[in-house]
């Protein structure tokens, strides 16, 4: 497993990784193809200093899998060195707006910086309309771009694929990807993927509660991405919201505490849990060690907590 952190991240990161470090060595890492950047690991809409929100990109022999586009994604690949013009596929979990409110972004700023190769997306319903609407709002910019700066058209190299079934995505020279549903009302469908390359699986389970499917779906495999909870800073998160007492119980409806998160990575045998999409995200008074604590209740593995632009 290789791992690059930046300065602001490391202290924090050096106690995650105690918990990690009997998981990899660097003959493992040399031998790795399949790279796993955490892009945004904060829970919810609202912009922040310390963490962007979800989003991750898995890069297989220099092709990247982007999975879910919340707000910053294509700054996010930038800073992680991941060149946009290396952007393939698109998969979305489902329709919140901290998981696709740069969607569309990402394709245009992509092909803004030399992207001219087929990119297909997937997700649920409305994905095919998102598309088109997006491209209509913005095909000034982009018609004048074709016509001023000799650029292909973008909107021919966009196929969309709308999913509303688990089961088998695609598969390609490098990946294959399967879908399951997962439990994220009212938000439906929403889906968890599983990316199983030839050196390593990688699950990412999307907004869900604890979840049957995902665990059938995350069997065995290297790395599972999980979402997490910490209940105690709840009151905290919402407490200058006008809409506190309906927000919290949204939050608490479907989501997945750090402790449940623990036990589903337990029940599907995965070797290494990343928690991420922290809800609450940036909460001082939640260390590091204390996620690690929750999720360890059921799960004895590595585990450690998601940072912006870790590389797994």
């Amino acid at each position: 497993m290789v791992i690059n952190i930046n300065r602001r991240t490391f202290l924090a990161y050096t106690a995650a990784m105690a918990g990690a470090a009997s998981y990899s060595t660097r003959s493992d890492a040399a031998k790795a193809r399949t790279r796993l950047i955490l892009l945004g690991t904060g829970g919810g809409p609202r912009p922040r200093k310390a963490s962007g929100p979800s989003a991750q990109v898995i890069v297989a022999n220099g092709t990247a899998y982007v999975i879910d586009c919340g707000n910053g994604v294509a700054r996010q690949l930038a800073f992680a060195g991941v060149p946009l013009a290396a952007l393939r596929h698109v998969f979305i979990t489902h329709h919140h707006s901290d998981h696709d409110a740069d969607y569309g972004n990402l394709i245009w700023l992509a092909w803004a910086a030399g992207l001219k190769t087929r990119v297909d997306t997937w997700g649920p319903p409305p994905l095919q309309k998102m598309t088109e609407l997006f491209f209509e709002m913005n095909a000034y910019d982009i018609n004048t771009r074709i016509a001023d700066e000799g650029r292909l058209p973008l909107i021919p190299l966009v196929h969309v694929h709308e999913l509303n079934h688990g089961g088998t995505v695609m598969q390609d020279e490098n990946v294959k990807v399967t879908a399951a549903l997962v439990n994220h009302p009212p938000v439906v469908p929403a889906f968890g993927y599983r990316f199983d390359a030839a050196d390593r699986s990688i699950v990412i389970s999307g907004d869900t509660t604890p979840s049957d499917n995902l665990v059938g779906l995350a069997q065995g495999a290297d790395v599972l991405v999980h979402e997490a909870l910490y209940v105690q800073g709840i009151d905290r998160l919402v407490a200058s919201a006008p809409n506190a007492a309906t927000l919290k119980k949204s939050i608490m409806s479907h989501h997945t505490t750090a402790e449940d998160a623990g036990r589903v990575a337990q029940r599907a045998g995965v070797k290494l849990l990343v928690l991420s999409h922290l809800v609450p995200p940036d909460d001082p008074e939640i260390s590091d060690q204390m996620w690690i604590e929750a999720a360890r209740v059921h799960f004895p593995g590595p585990i450690i907590v998601g940072k912006d632009l870790l590389e797994i």
